[in-house]
């Protein structure tokens, strides 16, 4: 019985096999090291020489480090997150529109170009909302007070933004108003499709006169504007005339001005006192700001700096309805990122080709072959060039006399890029 509990209380039995015996003795000889390396050896000391106070002092200070770091990583997760939910609820989306384009499907343009994007921006004119009611007593209706129709190149380098006149003289369907009825289709002006029947009236009409897909679209008001216009930190405009005008609430000196969000909003609705007063002279003046608003953007390094491109995006949103297929902020990155690196000569602004309506000189009809050359380039996703008016009238079929010279004499050359009347964003009309 003696053995037996010396057997199992004292010295361990040996291991049934060498090789076991020998990792038996590895161990053994580590947990000895570990033991004597707190100071109670010497192999301890000769392996953790100079493990004193000062290294474990930096040992601790490097898990803290490592703490704080990981707790500001979280923390910054935590804040981006915030401010993209943020950014994404700011955004309203249409779903109204979206239902009643799906019930016309049958109706609407088939794409041609499938990856060119064509967006409809429309800026209402609407007294509603926060801020608006400045600009006059809200009616509780909304025109379309501008209504651009950008296409984006399926390769991306080039953008033609393309402004209807709101007193153009077009045919518009019957639309599903507000309060659930239909309207009869009629002739009349442009603006009237969307005090009609909102954004999905406005994108059939449009398609209707056009044969151009409508991709996506966006509405923004006045607040919307002039917050985006602020967020860059206000937009260089020249001035060849002194401004005083009492409706737009706006007075600026001549030359090189720095419009501020209210300044910008009133530079580009003012008619009455501006030069002709006309809605013409008016839409110029609106794409001249825009080409300027884009090149300010891009010159300042917007699109690629988050701490600059943050204010604007929190403003833009805010007062921004789009369709369901640009109603994240994601969405409206990508869309961003594929025009951040299109050249500022090579966005284009221009007017529908139009003229003084037969009927009533105050109302526009379109001129025709040009407007209609001009949308069969759009559905197919060709080119377009614009010129500065005086520089060269276009021809009738919308392509100027000098793009109509053969490369070489003797050799079919391709198809004349037709020429229309524009400005591009590269534009200063300072210099």
């Amino acid at each position: 019985m003696d053995a037996d509990v010396t057997d199992s209380a004292g010295t361990p039995s040996r291991p049934d096999n060498p090789a076991e015996e020998d990792e038996a003795k590895d161990r053994a000889t580590e947990d000895a090291g570990e033991d004597n390396g707190e100071g109670e050896g010497q192999g301890g000391e000769d392996r953790r020489a100079g493990a004193g106070p000062d290294a474990n002092d930096a040992r601790r200070w490097l898990r803290w480090t490592a703490l704080g770091a990981s707790f500001v990583l979280l923390l910054a997760a935590g804040v981006g997150s915030w401010l993209y939910r943020k950014l994404d609820g700011n955004i309203t989306t249409d779903t109204t529109a979206a239902a009643e384009l799906e019930a016309y499907e049958k109706e609407r343009p088939t794409p041609i170009a499938l990856d060119a994007q064509n967006i409809l921006l429309i800026g209402s004119d609407t007294r509603s909302g926060k801020g608006n009611s400045k600009y006059g007593p809200d009616k509780g209706t909304q025109r379309s007070d501008t209504t651009i129709l950008l296409h984006l190149a399926g390769d991306r380098k080039s953008a033609t933004a393309v402004s209807l006149p709101r007193d153009l003289m077009v045919d518009i369907p019957s639309c599903r108003k507000a309060d659930g009825t239909r309207t009869k289709q009629q002739s009349t002006q442009f603006n009237s499709a969307f005090e009609l029947g909102g954004t999905a009236c406005t994108i059939r009409t449009v398609e209707r006169l056009t044969g151009v897909r409508v991709n996506h679209h966006m509405v923004i008001d006045f607040a919307g504007f002039k917050g985006m216009v602020d967020a860059v930190n206000g937009v260089e405009i020249c001035l060849k005339e002194p401004i005083d005008d009492e409706d737009a609430l706006l007075r600026l000196d001549k030359g090189r001005q720095k419009l501020n969000g209210e300044q910008a909003l009133g530079f580009v609705r003012a008619r009455k006192t501006i030069g002709d007063g006309s809605d013409t002279e008016r839409m110029e003046r609106q794409q001249r700001f825009l080409g300027a608003l884009v090149n300010k953007v891009q010159s300042n390094g917007v699109l690629l700096n988050p701490t600059r491109l943050y204010p604007v995006l929190d403003e833009a949103t805010k007062s921004l309805t789009t369709d369901p297929g640009l109603d994240s902020l994601k969405d409206l990155y990508n869309l961003v990122r594929g025009m951040r690196d299109i050249p500022t000569e090579q966005v284009q602004f221009m007017t529908v080709p139009r003229q003084p309506y037969a009927r009533n000189p105050n109302r526009d009809e379109l001129v025709e072959p040009d407007a209609g050359r001009l949308f069969e380039q759009l559905r197919e996703d060709a080119p377009v060039s614009v010129v500065p008016a005086g520089s060269g009238k276009p021809d009738k079929g919308g392509g100027s006399p000098a793009d109509e010279k053969p490369d070489d004499v003797g050799s079919e050359s391709p198809a004349p890029t037709p020429t229309f009347t524009g400005s591009n964003a590269a534009t200063d009309e300072c210099e």
